[in-house]
């Protein structure tokens, strides 16, 4: 747990720590509040935080049951790729080797590739099993939000009949740098993504102009299939795609991407051809 500019080890101020994030979602509720009172406990107590300076990141979720992404969820994005809206939300999955975290780097072979694209992505972490939810209630089965670059190899995409492939290179789904949880972040349609490659301000956009809010997002989803504790959803691109772009921006050998969202913080990657 981060506290400020520190990070608490759970193993360090109890002796059966969840070992990670997924760990702590399948124990549910009762083990939250018992982590997070024995975390505000030491910290109290003036237990020695680490530096956040001083560590490395992983993906804000390690071992998620599914990673499920919805395309074309904002009109400017949709706009920019020729892409139609449809009646229901266009979904697909990314794949777990995808996974990396804030402050990576990753590669890909010239010869497949080169187009690849840059997506800032509100990501959501579900905390509590969801199956068959309304609207009104999605939100509570929210345990917190991180932030998604949802990496796409656009000649591959466009190529294709499916979106999987294009975006689950191995390190295509970088999230971090933390998780925030949901009652940190409040409204999940009142935050700000902005996304820079090479310093060049290239997206800009409030997650409320989203198509289909998170809660809907969730409720869609539940009507078919449970959602698990530990899934992360990815909502969804605004406009400023590369792609788009004239000329077109995408990234190589070198380029290093930032997406910010309030509340949230930076997260960046670095990029390297092969």
């Amino acid at each position: 747990m981060t506290f400020g500019e520190g990070a608490l080890f759970l193993d360090e101020v109890m002796e059966d720590a969840p070992r990670d994030l997924q760990d702590l979602l399948e124990k549910g509720e009762r083990e939250t509040d018992r982590v997070r009172a024995i975390s505000l406990n030491a910290v109290s107590a003036g237990v020695e935080l680490t530096p956040l300076a001083e560590l490395r990141y992983s993906s804000a979720v390690l071992r998620p049951p599914q990673i499920i992404a919805i395309g074309a969820n904002y009109a400017a994005h949709s706009s920019e790729l020729s892409l139609r809206l449809e009646t229901s939300a266009t979904v697909f999955s990314l794949w777990p080797n995808s996974l990396t975290g804030h402050e990576s780097t990753i590669t890909w072979p010239e010869d497949l590739t080169s187009q690849v694209d840059y997506e800032a992505e509100l990501g959501v972490i579900i905390g509590q099993a969801a199956r068959n939810v309304s609207v009104h209630d999605a939100l509570d089965y929210v345990f917190g939000y991180t932030i998604v670059n949802d990496i796409t190899a656009r000649d591959l995409q466009f190529s294709e009949a499916q979106w999987s492939r294009c975006k689950s290179f191995d390190g295509f789904t970088p999230t971090g740098p933390i998780v925030v949880t949901a009652e940190e972040i409040g409204d999940p349609q009142n935050v700000w993504l902005t996304t820079h490659v090479d310093g060049r301000l290239l997206q800009d956009a409030s997650s409320g102009d989203m198509v289909r809010t998170v809660a809907e997002i969730i409720s869609f989803l539940s009507q078919t299939s449970t959602l698990m504790p530990g899934t992360l959803i990815s909502t969804g691109s605004p406009g400023g795609a590369g792609y788009s772009r004239k000329p077109p921006v995408f990234l190589h050998d070198g380029s290093t991407v930032t997406i910010s969202i309030d509340k949230i913080g930076f997260l960046t990657t670095h990029c390297r051809t092969s």
